[in-house]
């Protein structure tokens, strides 16, 4: 029977999730060499090697996965019945980890936590930019916010922003030497500036819908980002045509600073949707949390959308 140390078991825990020592070490405040220590005892108790490592990688063994697949729903399972306790408190606590985009987080989360975080001093939020469509379950976080469509049919999702509509966008200076472009097609002859999505390690097409017609444009350029931001300001230097939110581009475009192209090929979709899974436990501060982000139109509709 195994009688070691719990905080054994959470060290392989962020090891085997995280697969890296680096990234485990980081999260649990301790040194490469502590953890690897610490791994090797665990895997001498045992008699089994846990970890395959390598000097790129980091992978449970076949004996690994399954420890892996046996702790991890209870050790969270421990963490949610242990955050439930403080509904025990007068005032809601605890930490709430997000994984979200930039401009999720910037337009959407931010405006509203505000308040939020006034209101229950003792919560805690964590913001996570991300653009990689990550796994809330195996890197451990609360909830996460992707478009409604993005959203995995197992979760629950509740609607926090309105639709969404992008613009294709340039400056002045950027058209003086080349036309406009008519159709998405077009943009194959445009220097364009590209969005890398880290989970694929792609770029993110330019999607467009007219008539009910829908393309997937790839496209190519001098620079590639991994944020809204970045893109919309080297949009505004001249180096090339962005895909980004029609709301971050509007200040610019009402200045004169860019100017829209193929507005007619961009309709509007659904927004961003906070999801976690629908086994979690919901502490009082979570729950607020929600209540806090749900999206409440001014004609005052039913936003919940939730399922």
């Amino acid at each position: 029977m195994y009688r070691g140390n719990l905080n054994d078991l959470l060290a392989f825990l962020a090891v085997a999730q995280a697969r890296s020592f680096t990234k485990a070490a980081a999260k649990l405040g301790v040194s490469q060499s502590a953890l690897s220590h610490t791994i090797r005892g665990l895997e001498e108790q045992l008699g089994l090697r846990l970890l395959t490592r390598t000097t790129r990688s980091v992978a449970p063994t076949e004996a690994g996965a399954r420890l892996l697949d046996a702790i991890a729903p209870r050790f969270e399972e421990i963490e949610g019945e242990i955050a439930a306790l403080s509904e025990l408190r007068d005032k809601p606590a605890g930490t709430i980890r997000i994984t979200a985009t930039d401009y999720a987080i910037e337009t959407i989360l931010w405006p509203k936590l505000t308040k939020f975080l006034r209101q229950y001093p003792d919560v805690q939020v964590e913001l996570i930019t991300d653009y990689g469509l990550t796994d809330i379950v195996a890197e451990r976080f609360d909830a996460g916010v992707r478009i409604g469509e993005q959203v995995a049919k197992d979760m629950i999702a509740v609607r926090i922003g309105p639709d969404i509509r992008i613009a294709v966008v340039g400056a002045p200076s950027y058209f003086e030497a080349r036309p406009e472009p008519r159709s998405p097609q077009e943009l194959v002859g445009h220097g364009c500036i590209n969005l890398r999505l880290p989970t694929h390690g792609g770029l993110y097409p330019w999607e467009f819908e007219k008539d009910g017609r829908e393309l997937r444009v790839h496209v190519e350029g001098q620079l590639v980002f991994n944020g809204t931001f970045e893109m919309l300001k080297a949009a505004v230097a001249g180096f090339g045509l962005a895909y980004v939110p029609e709301d971050v581009a509007q200040p610019y475009l009402t200045k004169g600073r860019l100017k829209r192209v193929l507005a007619d090929w961009c309709a509007p979709y659904s927004g961003y949707h906070l999801y976690y899974p629908s086994r979690r436990q919901s502490t009082p501060a979570f729950t607020l949390l929600v209540d806090a982000l749900r999206h409440r139109p001014p004609n005052g509709s039913d936003t919940r959308n939730v399922r």
